[in-house]
């Protein structure tokens, strides 16, 4: 992978699987990540897709509008042509992880559900649990800052 993006946003519709001509399923998500502070903070709506056997099952079942979700994957950037004749630019994100942070519409919980979407990932989401549970530790009065 050339690039790797990750963040956690909020599930803006429901998540649609549809399969190509070809049969290969895609499940599609629209994620918004909100960028910057104060007045200068923005929205990136970002399509994530995943692909395969990972776009089938019962994941799409818990892609939910409302829903806190982490995801990682290559970011892309696609210029196309709306209705209107503008040309319009769309982010889009081909996940190797997608997670359930919390529950739907419950930005303040901490409680993480993981779902890895390939074997890969799995060591990274392992890794990534053992730093998050270590975020709650009390203070190390020996660091010298």
């Amino acid at each position: 992978m050339s690039n790797v993006f990750s963040f956690t946003g909020t599930i803006g519709r429901d998540a649609e699987v549809r399969y190509l001509p070809s049969g290969q399923a895609v499940l599609n998500v629209a994620v918004a990540n909100n960028v910057g502070f104060g007045d200068k903070q923005q929205t990136l709506w970002i399509t994530v897709a995943l692909w395969g056997k990972r776009a089938e099952g019962q994941l799409q079942n818990y892609l939910k509008k409302g829903q806190q979700v982490f995801v990682s994957g290559e970011l892309t950037q696609r210029e196309y042509r709306a209705n209107d004749g503008t040309t319009k630019t769309s982010l889009e994100l081909n996940a190797n992880i997608l997670d359930l942070v919390g529950k739907r519409g419950d930005s303040g919980s901490t409680q993480q559900q993981n779902y890895p979407t390939s074997p890969a990932s799995t060591s990274s989401v392992a890794e990534s649990r053992t730093v998050s549970d270590n975020f709650d530790a009390p203070y190390d009065d020996d660091i010298p800052f």
